[in-house]
């Protein structure tokens, strides 16, 4: 088993000056992360992801931490001033910037839902086709790079595990699978153990994320907080502080004989470097304990 971090839990530090994307590399090697994976890189002035990628994968290099994965954002739906074929387009660059870092693979969303003012049906299965020619289009491409494509549950419309895995078999290639963040289901009301165990299966990759839970009939938390597709609460806390069950996730992993990354997510309001260490910590101890 490896551990990882996303550089997402960075972001803070990043936003405000306090740490350069590149700067990033090394303190995740010192907190002890075996990989490190990026999330749509920060470009500095001038810098485009496939000019800069060059430079990233060289500091990697240098610094000596892999790159287990890299994230992006896409929308076969919504994307303005493109089609579900021009969408495909944009994401085989980000497959050549995927191909430049050395990451095996790359998550790509594929949608947040039908556009407003959009007219006519608009479940997710009315979506499911255009969704899987846009990822199968994708993934045909990068199979040829050596790189595996995944869809995340994240961004509410396509968040469920039943519907990641209908929109996985739709796609019915080798090369395409998921990403399952364990944390994210509960955006969707969703119990993390059903859903991680409904997906093993297709599993490319893993997040270790965990949320502070308050039901929606609760008093409105206030900042940091942000309701659920139910109207539950969520906010983004160090992994082992919040309600997440990570240790049935690991062990339903364990029984599926995963033996991939594990890579934290942080998104809380806590020091994200502190954050990260405990988490770290927290993550390894359940590792030992399940894999004993």
């Amino acid at each position: 088993m490896k551990f990882g971090v996303s550089s997402y839990s960075y972001i803070r530090l990043v936003k405000s000056g306090q740490m350069g994307q590149l700067e990033i590399i090394a303190k995740t090697k010192a907190l002890g992360f075996d990989v490190i994976e990026f999330s749509t890189l920060t470009l500095p002035p001038g810098e485009t992801p496939l000019t800069f990628a060059p430079k990233v994968r060289a500091e990697c290099d240098r610094v000596g931490i892999a790159v287990a994965n890299y994230t992006i954002g896409a929308d076969f739906l919504n994307e303005p001033g493109r089609d579900w074929q021009g969408v495909a387009e944009r994401l085989k660059d980000e497959v050549r910037v995927a191909k430049i870092l050395g990451a095996p693979g790359m998550r790509h969303d594929a949608t947040r839902g039908f556009p407003p003012g959009h007219k006519g049906r608009r479940s997710f299965d009315d979506a499911l086709p255009t969704l899987a020619k846009g990822c199968r289009a994708v993934t045909e491409f990068a199979a040829d790079l050596g790189i595996k494509t995944m869809v995340e549950n994240h961004g509410f419309f396509c968040q469920d595990s039943e519907r990641i895995e209908k929109l996985i078999n739709a796609v019915d290639h080798p090369n395409f699978g998921a990403l399952i963040d364990m944390g994210n289901f509960l955006c969707a009301d969703e119990e993390p153990g059903r859903a991680v165990g409904r997906l093993m299966p297709y599993v490319s990759h893993v997040h270790t994320k965990d949320f502070n839970v308050k039901p929606g009939t609760a008093p409105e938390p206030g900042e940091g907080w942000f309701q659920t597709r139910g109207g539950n609460h969520l906010k983004g806390t160090i992994v082992g502080h919040g309600e997440v069950p990570i240790l049935s996730c690991l062990k339903i992993m364990k029984q599926a004989n995963y033996d991939g990354v594990l890579s934290i997510e942080f998104e809380g309001l806590e020091e994200p470097v502190q954050a990260l260490e405990i988490g770290l910590q927290n993550l390894r101890r359940y590792v030992r304990q399940v894999w004993a």
